[in-house]
């Protein structure tokens, strides 16, 4: 289980929101590629990046700062927000990004995951953004009739590398991860579910990693995204990660 740190960009800059409100944002650093830097050197594995208006725009808007994060970057990065055609997604994984994450375009058009998925095999994820356990759309401005559950099914077969849920309600709140929809998808589906959402103290990380299986579908949470509680010093990012990495490896297989 992977402790994977949040870049999230609004204007070429690093903030944080409150439950996905624009108009909500705390900026945390005006320079992303050193802070994305930062977070590798304290053991990060993996970064979480998100282009938030590219989220609402329907297309990338802080390309340049994204290209500045894996010039910085020895180690994988995940990209979502505004990524909506084959040819973004040709794009950023020809500039270095390892994974797109596919959100609003997975309600709209399952059949282009899909293809995305036989195009460019273990570097498609979906992401799963709910609230009150609906699937919220573009940029989470508008709430959808379908279930988190429901739509995670869709892409079982579709050879999806895995799915990143988040509860909305608890995203930059500070309150506590929604462990228990979280586990429920992970031992719904066959596929590795990402915790994100609400990640406050050390033992939010405890409780994941009880209840992160593997479950008998053999679907299992992969990993905890991490964003406002390691900016504003609430969590170890470095403490963390290594007791995740501990208990991971002492966890019977």
């Amino acid at each position: 289980m992977l402790l994977i740190p949040a870049i999230d960009l609004k204007d070429g800059q690093c903030v944080r929101l409150f439950q996905g409100e624009m108009h909500k944002a705390t900026v945390y650093s005006d320079n992303p590629a050193s802070m994305a830097g930062h977070w590798q050197s304290l053991g990060a594995r993996r970064l979480h990046v998100v282009d938030l208006n590219g989220a609402f725009a329907g297309e990338p808007v802080n390309a340049p700062a994204v290209r500045a994060i894996l010039d910085a970057l020895t180690i994988p990065v995940q990209l979502g927000g505004g990524i909506r055609t084959l040819e973004t997604i040709r794009m950023w994984l020809e500039t270095g990004i390892h994974t797109v994450i596919l959100g609003t375009i997975a309600y709209r058009d399952p059949q282009l995951v899909r293809e995305a998925c036989r195009l460019h095999p273990g570097r498609v994820s979906v992401g799963i953004d709910a609230r009150d356990g609906r699937v919220a759309v573009e940029g989470w401005s508008a709430t959808t009739d379908i279930t988190a559950l429901d739509l995670a099914r869709r892409f079982e077969d579709a050879g999806v590398a895995e799915i990143i849920f988040t509860d909305i309600s608890r995203d930059g709140a500070l309150s506590g991860p929604n462990i228990p929809a979280t586990r429920a998808l992970a031992e719904a589906v066959c596929l590795p579910v990402i915790l994100s959402g609400g990640v406050a103290r050390m033992e939010d990380i405890h409780q994941a990693h009880a209840n992160g299986g593997p479950f008998a579908n053999g679907g299992r949470i992969a990993g905890i995204i991490t964003g406002k509680a390691i900016y504003d010093g609430r969590l170890d990012f470095q403490a963390a990660a290594h007791w995740l990495t501990d208990a991971t490896t002492r966890a019977p297989a």
